[in-house]
């Protein structure tokens, strides 16, 4: 077990078969990873992460953790989540990999807007100072990965315009931003839009 995922987790199969949303994952992965809004960073820590739901249910396929050097993921490099326990601090998934630190932080997003179908977890200094205190933010006291980020999260959808907004900050880790759409392109585009913003 990876000492950056703060849960306990058991795996249910080790096998992930290829979903439909690899490719897409994938592409949008590229994408950040020339951004460096996803990575290694120089004490060799990968960070950032993506996520797609299972249809419609609130299982969702997540990159693992670790995997933020990898220039391309395959199945065995991803996890599927296939049952959560915010209150235990737990997670089910199947795949070879262990799902992604942040796995709680996209069950929070998930268990509360129906229409998201994708989650970017990315890192961006300048963003994140940016949009303290004008986007949803989580308190400087909830750490990432944990239950209380979690609940947090739930939190801020019913009381801000996160729904809408579709992004948040994550002020309990420096330069952490969550964006979500109906998919990852629209996701993406939320990040984007925030970001010429800020180079403005």
């Amino acid at each position: 077990m990876s000492k950056y995922v703060k849960f306990t987790c058991e795996r249910a199969t080790s096998r992930v078969p290829p979903f439909e949303g690899l490719a897409a994952l994938n592409a949008h992965r590229r994408k950040l990873l020339e951004l460096r809004l996803i990575g290694v960073d120089s004490h060799g820590i990968g960070f950032g992460n993506l996520s797609v739901r299972d249809d419609a249910t609130n299982n969702f396929y997540i990159t693992g953790s670790a995997t933020g050097g990898l220039p391309e993921l395959t199945p065995a490099d991803c996890a599927k989540v296939v049952a959560y326990d915010f209150a235990k601090n737990w997670v089910r998934y199947e795949g070879a990999a262990i799902p992604s630190s942040e796995s709680l932080t996209h069950a929070a997003v998930y268990q509360s807007d129906a229409d998201a179908g994708a989650i970017l977890h990315c890192h961006d200094n300048a963003l994140w100072e940016t949009l303290l205190d004008q986007a949803p933010a989580t308190s400087q006291t909830a750490e990432y990965g944990t239950p209380q980020l979690a609940y947090e999260i739930m939190q801020l959808f019913t009381q801000t315009d996160l729904r809408t907004r579709k992004i948040l900050v994550m002020q309990g880790h420096q330069g952490g931003i969550v964006t979500f759409g109906k998919n990852l392109a629209e996701a993406f585009a939320v990040l984007m839009r925030e970001r010429s913003k800020v180079c403005r």
